[in-house]
């Protein structure tokens, strides 16, 4: 036995590479043998979740820029060298502010030369006054209901403002509807007749605007004066719901006790009182006078009546050479603020010159839409903002407007919506890049599944499931089942980034496949994530 194992030792000392290749053969064949019985790279596995309920909030989003609510270039009117300069970038500015001058010397003469003209007019009128009687009656009456309509000019100068003023006052804390009520019937009584009285002065007012509104100077006399009787009584109505307004104010002070909270009503009131009484006496003078005249005046004489009409020219004239001179003062349309100033003073200026660009302090922002995303959009829709170049600002806004037509690039529509801002960030400028994320629909509490678990074929939509369910383990490798999962027809919702709502085909708790793994590959049903707060069943 011993000199067999000898042998069989020297037979594999002398065969030693013959039996290292015979070696490495049969560790492949075993280590093969071995990757082919556990071999896994083939078989399938499932991603499983259960239907649940959760909320989707759709959008849409685009970008764009930031603009002024407003802009305006400044140009002047007329030409000329630039005498003033009032403003800087930057600078803030009230409707109405000036902001440059021209070199008005031409214009300033032009007004003077009216002026002269109208008193030789007016020279020549004062002569065929005196040379009879009748014509002095004549000319003395003309002037009369010249003062008159200025009489009524006046008067509308100071209508407009004492009724907003009215209105305002009513609308103060201290003599709201509120503070009437709280004070007792009385009170209520006298902001009612206040109220009531308010309402038809303002009635008065917007019909006798529209009537004085057509006439001239040169407009008939008997036109003039009816224009004159009806001022009048507008400024009568005015005036007793000034009254009734300062009764109420009055009561007021004195049932609260708190008379500090009341003088400056009554003290505006009072200053209102002076104003109408004012014009209203002197309209009364005007109507006096020309019914004096009326009663006194045997013919009508046509040189004098020439002689007005010469006047009212001249007077016309002299207004035009001062509306032109105010060209040559250019002041800002709105309030706003200087965004640019590119001209000093001494430059050459004409109607092609912008001397200044004026912006709104609002801002609104501008972005872009294809028109499928624009038919989802709607005005008011709420719309969080970003910036590029604040990165740690978030605004809250709403859609303001929506192009009706859009425009064509590349064959591809594109629409323009403007959004409006909530609230205000002076780090904020025109031209600044703005990403908007507009919320176009928010559904709560519904049935949902993930976007990856909705399959599409021939337009419907389904999901795939396992029948009977499959109980899951821990995980997120998927389980592996022999079986293939069955497809369920269902009808979807809303959807968003992750989720879609399900209308119809599911129940709450229902188990679903989310996607498909298969070897190293995974292979996913839809586009979209995970399902939020969805219970997944446990294994037993």
């Amino acid at each position: 036995m011993k000199e067999r194992i000898n042998k069989i030792k020297l037979y594999l000392l002398s065969h030693k590479v013959i039996n290292v290749i015979i070696l490495i053969v049969i560790l492949l064949l075993g280590y093969w043998g071995y990757g082919k019985i556990n071999d896994t790279t083939g078989e399938i596995r499932y991603m499983m979740a259960n239907v649940g309920r959760g909320n989707i909030v759709s959008s849409v989003v685009g970008s764009g820029q930031v603009s002024a609510l407003n802009q305006i270039d400044i140009k002047p009117d007329v030409s000329g060298t630039i005498t003033y300069v009032g403003v800087e970038p930057g600078d803030e500015v009230t409707s109405g502010k000036l902001l440059f001058s021209l070199d008005s010397t031409t214009a300033q003469k032009s007004v003077r030369d009216a002026e002269i003209n109208l008193q030789n007019a007016e020279l020549s009128l004062q002569k065929l006054q005196i040379q009879n009687s009748n014509e002095n009656t004549d000319a003395s009456l003309t002037k009369v209901y010249s003062d008159g309509f200025n009489a009524v000019s006046t008067t509308f100068l100071d209508l407009p403002s004492t009724l907003s003023g009215i209105k305002d006052l009513l609308g103060e804390t201290n003599l709201s509807d509120g503070a009437a009520r709280q004070s007792g019937n009385t009170a209520i009584n006298y902001r009612d007749k206040a109220e009531s009285a308010s309402y038809v002065a303002e009635r008065a007012y917007n019909k006798n605007k529209k009537n004085f509104g057509i006439l001239t100077y040169n407009s008939e006399p008997k036109d003039i004066e009816a224009s004159i009787n009806e001022t009048y009584n507008t400024t009568q109505l005015l005036a007793g719901a000034i009254k009734s307004l300062n009764d109420y104010v009055n009561y007021l002070a004195e049932d609260t006790g708190q008379y500090d909270n009341f003088t400056d009503y009554q003290d505006t009131l009072s200053e209102y009182t002076n104003t109408i009484n004012s014009d209203s006496s002197t309209l009364l003078v005007a109507k006096t006078d020309i019914q004096d005249y009326k009663n006194l005046l045997p013919t009508n004489d046509i040189d004098l009546e020439s002689a007005l009409i010469t006047v009212t020219q001249k007077e016309n004239a002299l207004i035009d050479a001062k509306q032109d001179l105010a060209d040559y003062y250019i002041r800002a349309p709105f309030a706003g603020i200087i965004a640019s100033v590119p001209v000093i003073k001494g430059d050459n200026a004409s109607s092609s010159t912008t001397l200044g660009t004026v912006i709104t302090a609002e801002r609104v922002a501008t972005i872009s839409l294809n028109e499928i995303d624009i038919a989802r959009v709607q005005l008011g829709q709420k719309v969080t903002l970003t910036f590029d170049a604040i990165t740690d600002l978030v605004l809250a806004g709403k859609v303001a407007e929506i192009d009706s037509i859009g425009t064509v690039s590349s064959g591809v529509v594109n629409y323009n919506v403007k959004i409006s801002f909530d609230t205000s960030d002076e780090r904020i400028k025109p031209g600044m890049t703005v990403s908007a994320d507009i919320t176009t629909e928010t559904k709560e509490n519904v049935l949902i599944v993930p976007g990856s678990a909705v399959k599409t074929l021939n337009n419907e939509s389904f999901v795939q499931i396992f029948n009977p369910e499959i109980y899951l383990a821990s995980g997120s490798q998927g389980i592996a089942s022999g079986r293939t999962p069955e497809q369920k027809k269902v009808v979807v919702g809303a959807s968003d980034d992750t989720n879609v709502e399900i209308l119809s085909g599911l129940q709450e708790g229902e188990q679903i496949v989310t996607r498909t793994i298969s070897g190293a590959t995974t292979t996913p049903n839809a586009s979209g994530g995970g399902l939020g707060n969805v219970r997944v069943r446990q294994p037993f």
